[in-house]
This record gives C-alpha cells, structure tokens and sequence, in this order.
C-alpha cells in the first residue's frame, strides 16, 4: 500500500507501483491540469513537485511525472497546478507574471512552466534572474517563443524581495513563500504530515532479488513504458543507504541513487568541480537532473551518457553487490565489454561510485555538443582530468603548476559518440602522461586518440564529422584548462 500527500489529500492506493504518476493524477484523480506530451521527458508539460522530509524542512524538487513511477511519491508530497491554484479563482505571483508578459499562447505548455517556477521559488537556489530562467529549462513552448516568458521569470525574480536567505532552512523559504501567496496556506503543515506518514510505514523492506532495480526512470520509461507500467520492481530512488556523498580515507563515496542534482547541490562535490555548474547544465534538464541517477546513467550504457563520460575520466571504480551480500570492486572502465554488454552478472547491482580524493595539481574539464545547447543528446561528449606538477630540484615529486613546461603527472580521458560504449580512452591517456603541455603534445596525443575511436554516421552527424568533433574538443580542455 502506498501512502501519500496528493496536493492537500492524503492518499492511500494498492495500484500497480510501476503506474507513472502522469496517469494516476489524471486518470485517477481527474486533475487534467497536467498535460501528456511527449511522454519520454522532453516537452515538460506533465511538470509536477514532489516534496521530500529533510533535515530542515520539506524540499520540493520538479519532475517530469510522465517518467515517475507511482512508487516514489510513497511518503512524499506531490503537488499539481491544482494545488498551488488560489481557491478565489486568482493567479498566484508565478502565473500573473506570465499573463502580464504575453507568455501564453494555446496554453498547454503553461502549466509546465508555472510548476517549474513555483519549485524555484520554494527552493533554496539563488534567487537570480539567471537562476530563475534556468527553472524552466526543462519545459518547451510551441506558440510564443521564449523572450516573454524569460521576461516573466526575471519580472519575477526581480519583483520579489528575496526567497531565500543565505543558510536560511528549508521551512524558513516555504513560510516567505506562502506569505507571498505563490504556495496555500497548506503547504505550512505538509511536514508535519508527511512526519506522520513515515513514522507509519517507518518498516525497511527487503529488497526481492528476483526484481529488476528501478531509480529514476529516466531510461527506463522512455525504452519501456507500457512494460514498466504494469511490472513490479525494487524502487530505490528514495533509498537513503544508496544517496550518499561522503568521503571515505583517500576516497569519496557517491551512492548509486545520488541525482545529477544531488552532486551539483553537494559542498563536497563543489569543492572538487570548480566549474560543476556550467559544466552540469549541459546534461539533460532541471526536472531530468533532479531524477536521473548515477548508476541509473551507468547501466543503461548509453555511447554517449555524460556522467559516465564524466566518471571515467575520474578512474572511477564502482562496487557491485548482490542481495546475497557479496561484494566487488570492479573499475568503470573494465564494465563496458560491447554496446549494452557489461561485465556484471544479472543479479548485481550498483551500490556504490568512488573516485580518489584530487590533490595538488588536479584540473578536471568536461564538453559536450548537440544539436541543441540544452536538454539534448550528445553529438560527442568528452571529459578528462589530469593532474598538473612541476619537477624541481631532481624530485619526482609535483609541485603546484604555474609555468607552460608543467609536466602530467597523471591523465584520464574519455569520449562518448566516438564508439559503440561510452570510452575510456586507454593510449591516449597513457601517452599524456609524463609529457609536458604544449600544442606539440596536444596534437599527438589527438592523433593517437583518432586511432582508438570508431564513430559511426547517424542521426546526430557522420563519421567524420564525429572525428573532427573530438579532435576539435579535446583541443578546447587544454584550451580552457591552461589557455592554450
């Protein structure tokens, strides 16, 4: 039985859980104002929140609920634009700002982008006109074109006094929210709710290991919807044992159900990754990034996944277990044996990513092209990290970097689009290292790169462009790394 808050009712349903909860707020509870588009997670007009205890409060993330199975809004809040509507029949702040600038046409694709702003506006995220553009990235108009509905996120972001406050709780943001009539008066009791709905179904179920594993969906509904509707499976978005980011002695630790926003929203993480935003902005969509999971991404095995792109480049290594509780290491670029052929048996499953802590000297970079900037495939994506010194007085040491002779002490490289699986590049990365950056090196190293990769031409390029793809975007992490 799953429990949940639907808006401000608290359900109760037996229905299959594998039922996306597009389906079950429009064809059970008949609250049409979620719209079907195009049901693979593009288009955004399904957008709905789902809020989640925290320590500090209730956090709502947005989702595209035509990908969310029914299982992960047990013990949570799902919100539709039903539930967020004043109940004098008036707009709240989100929906008059895109009626003040014309940014709605036919109306279908409205309620996407109000769900996606109002989420913005309860989370703890800058409060900019940049950020709150960025809120609605995942959702597409087909009549207006998009100035005026980005002038109604910045009239916005720009009308308000600010929603969040530096360090402020989760609960502190929701209370300005409601004082400013974008969320009901409800919303201020939903943690003490969803408090009680866990201390009843406070139970941890084992695992049924004759089940497949489902975490976002992202994938998986996409490949399989009408299967996946009616299938059970062991649902682990939720799972707290699977969503931690920790450092563990010269490792950290990221948990197989980690989203991509969990890692841009990670201090540790941060730390690490400079530039983790602009660089994570690439992958997908806001709505997408806040249910897409890491192991998720790595064994669907896609040629041209980003994170795992992202990951090889860092050596990555993953621990596969079994119910039955055995354990391995197995590193992530020895999992990929052909296209959608990985070195792991049926009944092990991703537990864990870890990478080595970076030290002195590490520069990581990553870059993708599609046909679109945002909320698109990859053409080729590519990352690398390499870790930068200077030898000095004989020592075999590196020292911190700051001439163009530093020497790469260390290179991982990794490409996607190039090959049928996503490609760690094994010589190029053993012929950087040791040799100092220079364009001499940059242009044999992308020559030894040619050799190792196998693009094919369809729809997103040919062969060939493919290959001057790369070539041209492994000389822009050199580029961007030292200014080369």
């Amino acid at each position: 039985m799953l429990k949940f808050i639907l808006n401000n009712q608290t359900i109760e349903t037996d229905l299959p859980v594998g039922m996306t909860l597009l389906d079950f707020v429009r064809y059970q509870k008949n609250l049409k104002g979620t719209k079907i588009g195009c049901r693979e997670g593009d288009c955004g007009a399904c957008t709905i929140l789902i809020g989640e205890l925290k320590g500090d409060g209730v956090e709502y993330r947005s989702m595209t609920s035509c990908l969310t199975p029914l299982a992960n809004a047990n013990g949570k809040h799902v919100v539709t634009v039903e539930g967020i509507n004043p109940q004098d029949g008036g707009l709240t702040p989100v929906q008059k700002a895109l009626v003040d600038e014309s940014g709605t046409q036919c109306g279908f694709c409205t309620v996407g982008f109000v769900m996606s702003m109002t989420g913005f506006c309860i989370d703890k995220t800058q409060k900019t006109n940049e950020m709150a553009v960025s809120a609605v990235d995942g959702n597409i108009c087909r009549c207006t074109g998009y100035k005026s509905i980005e002038r109604a996120c910045e009239r916005f972001a720009e009308s308000r006094e600010p929603l969040a406050v530096s360090g402020e709780r989760l609960g502190g943001v929701l209370e300005r929210a409601i004082e400013r009539h974008i969320v009901p008066e409800y919303f201020s009791d939903i943690e003490n709710r969803l408090e009680r709905l866990a201390n009843k179904d406070s139970e941890r179920k084992t695992p049924n290991s004759k089940l497949p594993i489902v975490g976002g969906g992202t994938d998986l509904y996409v490949q399989r919807h009408d299967e996946m509707a009616g299938e059970e499976a062991n649902h682990v978005f939720y799972d707290d044992e699977l969503r931690q980011i920790v450092e563990e002695g010269e490792y950290i630790e990221i948990g197989a159900s980690v989203t991509v926003t969990d890692l841009l929203e990670s201090p540790l993480i941060q730390e690490v990754f400079p530039d983790l935003y602009k660089h994570l902005k690439l992958v997908s969509s806001t709505p997408i990034r806040n249910m897409a999971t890491l192991a998720g991404n790595f064994v669907n095995a896609s040629p041209i996944g980003d994170m795992t792109v992202w990951f090889l480049a860092l050596d990555a290594d993953i621990l596969v277990s079994t119910v039955s509780g055995s354990d391995r290491f197995l590193s992530l670029k020895d999992l990929y044996l052909g296209y959608k052929d990985l070195a792991k048996s049926k009944d092990e499953t991703i537990n864990t990513i870890r990478f080595k802590k970076p030290i002195s000297g590490f520069h990581f970079n990553f870059e993708k092209v599609c046909k679109r900037t945002y909320l698109d495939i990859a053409t080729v994506n590519t990352a690398i990290s390499l870790r930068i010194g200077s030898f000095q007085d004989g020592s075999e040491e590196a020292v911190p970097h700051g001439r163009a002779t530093d020497t790469i002490f260390e290179a991982h490289v990794a490409a996607g689009g190039v090959a049928p699986i996503p490609l760690y590049l094994r010589e190029t990365s053993a012929y950087l290292k040791g040799k100092e950056i220079s364009e001499e090196t940059i242009s044999n190293a992308s020559a030894i790169m040619q050799d190792e990769i196998s693009p094919i031409s369809d729809v997103r390029g040919s062969k060939k462009y493919k290959r001057l793809l790369l070539r041209q975007l492994f000389k822009a992490h050199f580029a961007e790394l030292f200014g080369i």
